[in-house]
C-alpha cells in the first residue's frame, strides 16, 4: 500500500505575494543552543495584487484585504511587534510552519519578530547551523524559514541589512552578505559585532551569514571600470595554504565573465566561506559564497587532478550566479532552471575555454548521459521546468542543472553565436534585479534576433529524452546526399502524448578521402548549413554536389540531448573514428561501436557463452591511441570503454547486472591483452619529470598515463601490479597515488590490504582524502563488499551526519552496479535502511541517496521483486519527511 502523498504546489497555482518588502533589518546574538534573531521588516502592499478581500474578514477602514503570511518552521517567538507596538495572541494565527497576521495595515507597515533558535540542534543542516564550532547557514530553497518569519519565496526582494554578535573567543570572524558597515566590541572586549549591508535587493534564499575561529587568504581583483574588490576565502585555522587555487579560479573567472559576457562584479568585497558539514557542493549567497570544503581546498598532495579542474568549475559557477540567479533570480521555484541551467552553460563555457573544449564537451555529455538520461528513462522524470513539486529539494536534479544547460546551448545553435550574445545582453538590461520566468528569457532571444522559438520552448515543459533516428540516402546519377531525420518522443510518467520539438541537428558529410564534403542544400543561401533543424515528425534535407556517397556524421558537438540511432555499420564506425573532423563524434563513434561489443557479450554472457574477442574494435582503439595528433586528454577518453551504466541504459530492460559487469570485464580485459605493448609505452612516454601542475596540459598527460595503468592492472599479470605498486607507494601527487590506489583496491589477498593500510595510516588525519579510503572500498565488485561497508560505517572516522561520508560511504555503495544490486537483495535492503536512519535528520541527503533505485523497473524479474520490497519498506513508515516521501511515492508509481 502507498502512503498518501503530501499536497503538491503547482506551478498553474502561483500568484503573487500581496506584500513586498523594502527593507530587513536582521540582528543575530549567536548563541550554541539559544541564538536570537530579531528581524525588523518594512512591508508594503503590492500594488500588482488586487483582488476580493480574504474569505472570513471584515473589511475595515485602515486594514488590508489580504492577511500576511509567514513562513517559519521550528522558531520559538519572544515577540512580535506592528509599527512599535506588541500584538495580541487574537491578531495572529500560529501553525507549525506560518504565523499570519489576519488584518494587516493597508498602508507601508513595519513588523518585528523576535525568535529563538538552537543551531547546534540542527543536524538538517538548513537554516543557520553550527557545526564543528562554526556557524553556517544553508538557506536555498527554504532554510530561512528556519531563521525567522518570513515571506521566503523567491519572487521577494528586498535590501538587507545584519548585526551580528557573538562571543569574540568563539566567533571571532563574523560576515554576512554585501558590504562591511561598522565593528566593534563590547562587554569589555568579551564579545564583538559587525554589521553588513547589502545594497542589491535578494530573496531570502541568498541570505548568508557564518561565524567561527577561521583564517583567510586574501587577494585582490581589479574590475575593467577600474574598481578594487578585496577577495577572501576563510578556512579553518592551518589550511589557508590549500585555498591558493580556488582563488586563482575566482580571478580567471570574474575576468572571462567580463570579457565574455560583459558582465563586472558589483560589490566590494567576494567572501567565500569553506566548511566540512554542507549538504551541496556550494551556495552562490550575494557576495558571501558558502562552499563543501571539498570544493575550496587543494595541493598537489590530497587533490587529484579532477579535483582541482572541479574547483575551478564549481568556483566560477557561484561566481557567475551573481548576475544569473542573484541579481536576475527566478519568479518561482519551477524556473529554477533559469539560473542553474543557465549558470551551468556558463560554467561549461569557462571550463571549455581554460582547458580543451572538446574533452570538456566529452564530459559534459558524458554526465549528462550518466545521471540526466538515467534520470528521463525512469519513475522520477520531469521537465526542465516541471508543473509540480511535493519537496522542492528533490528538484535541484541533473534535469534541472544538466539538461538545463543543453536547453541554452540549443539557443545559441539556433541564432548564432553573435545573436546569442545579443540576446543575454537584452536579457541582463531588461531583467536586472527582478525575478523572471523562462518565458521572459526566451523573449529575450526572439526580441534580440527575430527567431521564432516558441516550438523550441516545448523543450523546458516536456520530460523525457527524445530519439534521433538518422538514415543517408545516396543518388550517384544526381549526386545528391539526403539525410533523413525522424524525432521519437517516448512515453514519460504522466506524459503518454508528446508534442513535436524543433531540434537543432549539427552533421556533416565524410567524403571516403577522410575529409568533410561541402554542405549545400537547394534553395538555402546561407554559408553554414551544417546544421538543420528538426521540427516535424519526419525531415529530409538533400544536399547537391556530392560526388562520392560519404559517411553520415550527426549531432556533431553533440547539438542536442537526445538519443541517436543510425544506421552505422562497423566498418563506418571505425572510419569515423579515423576520420571525422568533430572530435567529438570522433568519440561518439567509439562509443557507439564499442556499446555495440559490449551488448553483444551482455548477450552471450546471459546465454553461458564467452563473449567473441572484438579485434576490429580494439585495433580501431589503438590507433586512435598511437596518434600523437591528438591530446593525451583526449586519448584518454577515448580509450575508457561505455560504463556498466551506460550498457545497461542502452539495454533498457530485463537488466542483469552481473551479466553486464562480467561481459564488460571480458572486454576489457581483451582490451588490455591486445594493446598490451602500446599500453605499456604509452605509460612511459606519459611519465613526467617535471614539477606537478594542475594545468589542462600536464592533467591531459597524467590521464592517459592512468587510463593506461588501470587497464593493464585488468590483465593481473605480476608486471601489471608491480607497476601499479610502485606508483602508488612513490606518487608525489594525488592523482597518481589515487589512480593507483583504485587499482591495487581492485585486487585482493595482502597487496589490497597493504595498499589499505598504508592509504589510512597516511591520510587519516586528512578528512578530504579519507573520503576516497572509504569510496574505494564501497565501489569494489567482490563478494564481501557489503559486510566492508557496514564495517565500516562504525568507523571512528565515519559519521552518517555528515553528509560527505554519507555520500562516499553508502552512496559510493548504491552507485556500485554489482553489489548495490546483489541477486539476494541485501544491497537493496542494507541502503533502504540507510536512507530511513539519514532521514530522521536530514532529509535532503536522504533522497538524494534513495534516488539510487530510480531504475528498479528495468531489471530482470528477481532483482525486480527484491528492490520493490526494499521501496515499500520505507514507504510504509510513518513520518517520513516530504522529501523522502515524494521520491519513494514517485518511484514506486
Amino acid at each position: 500500500m502507498k502512503p498518501e502523498a503530501p499536497r503538491a504546489v503547482r506551478l498553474k497555482d502561483y500568484a503573487p505575494s500581496a506584500f513586498l518588502i523594502d527593507h530587513v533589518n536582521l540582528e543575530f546574538v549567536l548563541d550554541p543552543t539559544r541564538t536570537r534573531v530579531r528581524a525588523k521588516t518594512k512591508f508594503r502592499a503590492n500594488p500588482a495584487v488586487q483582488g476580493p478581500p480574504a474569505k472570513n474578514l471584515i473589511a475595515k477602514s485602515g486594514v488590508s484585504p489580504h492577511p500576511l503570511r509567514l513562513d517559519g518552521e521550528g522558531l520559538e517567538i519572544e515577540a512580535i511587534n506592528l509599527d512599535g507596538q506588541p500584538l495580541l495572541p487574537s491578531d495572529y494565527k500560529l501553525d507549525d510552519v506560518s504565523l499570519t497576521l489576519l488584518a494587516p495595515p493597508d498602508k507601508p507597515f513595519t513588523l518585528e519578530i523576535a525568535t529563538v533558535i538552537n543551531p547546534e540542534s540542527n543536524k538538517a543542516l538548513q537554516g543557520l547551523y553550527r557545526s564543528k564550532g562554526i556557524y553556517c547557514t544553508q538557506c536555498e530553497a527554504q532554510g530561512f524559514r528556519r531563521i525567522t518569519y518570513f515571506l521566503d519565496r523567491p519572487d521577494v526582494l528586498a535590501k538587507y541589512t545584519v548585526r551580528i554578535e557573538a562571543d569574540l573567543a568563539e566567533a571571532a570572524t563574523l560576515l554576512s552578505n554585501g558590504n562591511p558597515q561598522e565593528r566593534g566590541t563590547i562587554d569589555r572586549g568579551k564579545r564583538h559585532y559587525a554589521v553588513w549591508k547589502d545594497p542589491h535587493p535578494k530573496p531570502s534564499y541568498l541570505f548568508a551569514l557564518v561565524g567561527g575561529n577561521l583564517s583567510s587568504t586574501a587577494s585582490t581583483f581589479r574590475t575593467k571600470s577600474g574598481r578594487d574588490v578585496d577577495l577572501r576565502i576563510y578556512v579553518e585555522p592551518g589550511k589557508e595554504k590549500r585555498c591558493g587555487w580556488a582563488m586563482d579560479s575566482l580571478k580567471r573567472s570574474m575576468r572571462w565573465d567580463e570579457q565574455r559576457f560583459g558582465r563586472e562584479y558589483d560589490l566590494d568585497v567576494f567572501n567565500i566561506v569553506a566548511v566540512s558539514d554542507f549538504n551541496m557542493g556550494a551556495m552562490e549567497n550575494k557576495g558571501l559564497n558558502i562552499f563543501n570544503d571539498r570544493l575550496i581546498l587543494a595541493s598537489p598532495e590530497t587533490a587529484t587532478d579532477d579535483s582541482f579542474e572541479a574547483i575551478e568549475a564549481v568556483v566560477a559557477h557561484e561566481y557567475f550566479h551573481n548576475w544569473t540567479g542573484n541579481r536576475i533570480t527566478c519568479r518561482d521555484w519551477f524556473q529554477l532552471c533559469l539560473k542553474e541551467g543557465l549558470t551551468v552553460y556558463r560554467d561549461q563555457e569557462f571550463s571549455a575555454d581554460e582547458r580543451s573544449r572538446t574533452v570538456q564537451r566529452i564530459g559534459d555529455v558524458r554526465q549528462l548521459k550518466a545521471r540526466q538520461f538515467a534520470e528521463d528513462a525512469g519513475p522520477l522524470a520531469h521537465a526542465v521546468r516541471p508543473d509540480s513539486y511535493v519537496e522542492i529539494n528533490n528538484f535541484y536534479t541533473a534535469t534541472v542543472y544538466e539538461k538545463g544547460a543543453e536547453l541554452v546551448r540549443m539557443i545559441q545553435t539556433i541564432v548564432g553565436n553573435s545573436a546569442f550574445r545579443d540576446g543575454l545582453d537584452l536579457y541582463f538590461k531588461r531583467h536586472d534585479g527582478h525575478a523572471a520566468t523562462v518565458e521572459q528569457f526566451i523573449a529575450c532571444f526572439e526580441d534580440a534576433t527575430g527567431a521564432d522559438l516558441q516550438q523550441f520552448a516545448i523543450w523546458y515543459s516536456q520530460a523525457g529524452t527524445p530519439e534521433i533516428v538518422a538514415q543517408l540516402s545516396y543518388d550517384a546519377k544526381s549526386r545528391t546526399a539526403s539525410v533523413t531525420l525522424e524525432q521519437v518522443l517516448p512515453a514519460t510518467p504522466g506524459e503518454v502524448k508528446k508534442k513535436l520539438l524543433h531540434i537543432p541537428i549539427r552533421l556533416g558529410l565524410v567524403g571516403a578521402d577522410g575529409r568533410d564534403v561541402a554542405l549545400r542544400m537547394d534553395g538555402v543561401n546561407t554559408a553554414d548549413q551544417s546544421v538543420v533543424h528538426l521540427k516535424r515528425r519526419q525531415q529530409t534535407f538533400k544536399f547537391k554536389d556530392v560526388e562520392k556517397r560519404p559517411v553520415l556524421s550527426v549531432l556533431r558537438g553533440f547539438s542536442a540531448p537526445v538519443n541517436l540511432t543510425i544506421n552505422h555499420s562497423e566498418a563506418e564506425l571505425a572510419f569515423l573514428m579515423r576520420h571525422d573532423s568533430d572530435l567529438y563524434n570522433r568519440w561518439h563513434a567509439a562509443q557507439d561501436y564499442a556499446l555495440r561489443v559490449l551488448v553483444k557479450a551482455v548477450k552471450a554472457v546471459r546465454a553461458g557463452a564467452k563473449p567473441e574477442k572484438p579485434v576490429a574494435l580494439i585495433e580501431a582503439l589503438g590507433a586512435a591511441l598511437a596518434d600523437d595528433q591528438l591530446e593525451p586528454a583526449y586519448r584518454a577518453q577515448f580509450m575508457m570503454l561505455p560504463t556498466e551504466a551506460d550498457i545497461a541504459r542502452h539495454i533498457g530492460r530485463d537488466i542483469d547486472p552481473a551479466a553486464i559487469h562480467t561481459a564488460h570485464a571480458a572486454v576489457r580485459k581483451f582490451q588490455s591483452l591486445q594493446l598490451g605493448t602500446q599500453l605499456s609505452e604509452t605509460y612511459e612516454r606519459m611519465t613526467m619529470r617535471q614539477a606537478y601542475s594542475p594545468e589542462s596540459g600536464q592533467a591531459g598527460q597524467r590521464a592517459l598515463r592512468n587510463v593506461a595503468m588501470r587497464l593493464l592492472a585488468h590483465r593481473k599479470r605480476a608486471e601489471d601490479i608491480a607497476r601499479a605498486e610502485a606508483q602508488f607507494y612513490n606518487a608525489k601527487n594525488a592523482t597518481d597515488e589515487i589512480a593507483a590506489f583504485a587499482a591495487l583496491v581492485a585486487t585482493s589477498g595482502a597487496v589490497r590490504k597493504k595498499a589499505l593500510d598504508t592509504y589510512f595510516e597516511r591520510w587519516k588525519d586528512d578528512h578530504l582524502m579519507i573520503e576516497a579510503w572509504f569510496t574505494m572500498q564501497a565501489m569494489t565488485t567482490g563478494t564481501t563488499t557489503l559486510s566492508t561497508v557496514e564495517k565500516l560505517m562504525k568507523h571512528e572516522l565515519f559519521s552518517l551526519k555528515n553528509p560527505n561520508k554519507a555520500r562516499n560511504l553508502i552512496g559510493g555503495f548504491a552507485g556500485n552496479p554489482v553489489n548495490f544490486n546483489r541477486p539476494d537483495g541485501k544491497g537493496y535492503d542494507f541502503v533502504a535502511a540507510q536512507v530511513l536512519a539519514i532521514d530522521a535528520f536530514n532529509p535532503q541527503v536522504a533522497s538524494r541517496i534513495l534516488t539510487s533505485f530510480r531504475s528498479w523497473r528495468s531489471l530482470e524479474a528477481g532483482r525486480r521483486k527484491l528492490a520493490k520490497a526494499a521501496l515499500m519498506s520505507i514507504a510504509k513508515q510513518k513520518n517520513l519527511s516530504r522529501d523522502v516521501h515524494e521520491i519513494v511515492v514517485k518511484t514506486l508509481e
